[in-house]
């Protein structure tokens, strides 16, 4: 196969040969011929002394310049290769989540560098958010049909990490002609809205974490803030829950998580529209108290320079969220910036609730669901985490 070679650096090479599948564009001997080529394209990556690492999609412009693809460095990168590792992690959620309803594909740890495909039934929504998945999306979208007879296949590749891709931002079918469905779980159906809604439409990760929290909510009163759809808080709902409240900025996601307590036959739902710290001081000044808190909010610490200001966010949003939590009561603080570990996190929620003079236990950590798998040389893709804390 006529498959150009891109070397390393000097000993640049170390992550490597302990099994990493990045090469950062600093290790790589970049030449003006490299950055002729076309972003995403497959490689042979090979150190400064000729040891071969296989296979890799190459993007000169892109700080992570080369991700792991095979480790045969011959691998034939077709349409019969994207079907085996779809075959895979199908094969893989089969075993591990809810046949129909899953994050199909996580990127690194399943072998497809950069792609993201949750599944909703007989409807995927795909984000490739690599130059490499990008030059695929034919055959990733012939074998997400073909193996699992979908009628719809939408692209959701409106995420940042596309820019430093050089990729362009778009959002379409690529098969199908209408992608309405439906998520669900633990009994509750969610209708999505792949083509508007929020990145893929409803966020699996938290599966594990909800089904622990609504085990506490028989007979409860329950607080969802940063609801989104209401996973949280329509899961508490259908586990008995007494009385809950949603709490979201966009009032069309708060729309669908009503139609869909209605739908489901959930009574006791409401919602509050608003700036989840606004809302929530509205609602101490009110003198609310709930049994449960939920505070789920977007990635707080996007970057790494973001950090600081972030957990100083969730040590706010613990302080604010734990005057609303009756003695006796629960708070779960979740957090999907993996620019804010579980050791800082924790550190900043235990700050919060000491600043709101609450005494507290934590009972459970939780992280994301097993269909969402992390590669053991990437542990910075693990990026949620959430506690679960009795307060006194």
């Amino acid at each position: 196969m006529d498959r150009p070679t891109v070397r390393l650096n000097p000993n640049a090479d170390k992550r490597l040969r302990a099994g990493h599948p990045w090469a950062f564009s600093n290790e790589i001997r970049m030449s003006p011929e490299y950055r002729a080529w076309e972003r995403g394209m497959p490689v042979k990556l090979e150190s400064a002394d000729g040891w071969r690492y296989g296979t890799f999609m190459f993007n000169p412009h892109s700080l992570i310049a080369a991700r792991l693809l095979d480790r045969n460095p011959e691998a034939e990168i077709d349409a019969a290769w994207v079907g085996h590792r779809i075959a895979r992690a199908a094969s893989l959620r089969a075993r591990l989540a809810d046949p129909r309803f899953h994050r199909l594909v996580h990127a690194e740890a399943d072998g497809l560098p950069g792609l993201v495909v949750d599944r909703y039934g007989d409807v995927a929504v795909v984000q490739a958010n690599t130059a490499g998945m990008d030059r695929l999306l034919p055959d990733i979208t012939a074998a997400l049909v073909g193996q699992l007879g979908l009628r719809a296949v939408v692209a959701r590749n409106d995420s940042a990490a596309r820019e430093q891709e050089g990729l362009a931002q778009e959002i379409r079918l690529l098969h199908g002609t209408e992608a309405a469905t439906v998520a669900q779980e633990a009994g509750v159906v969610f209708p999505i809205d792949p083509l508007g809604g929020q990145k893929t439409g409803f966020f699996y990760d938290q599966r594990p974490n909800r089904a622990v929290v609504a085990g506490l909510a028989k007979g409860a009163r329950v607080l969802d803030v940063f609801c989104h759809l209401g996973a949280f808080g329509l899961g508490c709902a259908k586990a008995g829950a007494k009385e809950v409240v949603l709490v979201d900025s966009s009032a069309p996601a708060l729309e669908q998580a009503l139609a869909a307590a209605a739908s489901n036959g959930l009574a006791g739902v409401s919602a509050k529209r608003g700036d989840a710290f606004d809302v929530m001081a509205e609602l101490a000044q009110a003198g609310e108290k709930f049994d449960i808190v939920v505070v789920d909010p977007p990635a707080f610490a996007k970057t790494k320079k973001d950090q600081p200001n972030g957990l100083r966010a969730y040590s706010r949003m613990a302080r604010m969220a734990a005057a609303l939590v009756v003695p006796g009561g629960f708070l779960f603080a979740a957090s999907c910036s993996h620019h804010a570990p579980l050791d800082l996190f924790a550190a900043a929620i235990g700050e919060g609730l000491h600043r709101a003079r609450r005494e507290g236990a934590v009972v459970f950590t939780g992280f994301a669901g097993p269909d969402h798998p992390v590669h053991p040389q990437v542990p910075e893709s693990a990026y949620l985490k959430g506690q679960l804390i009795r307060l006194a």
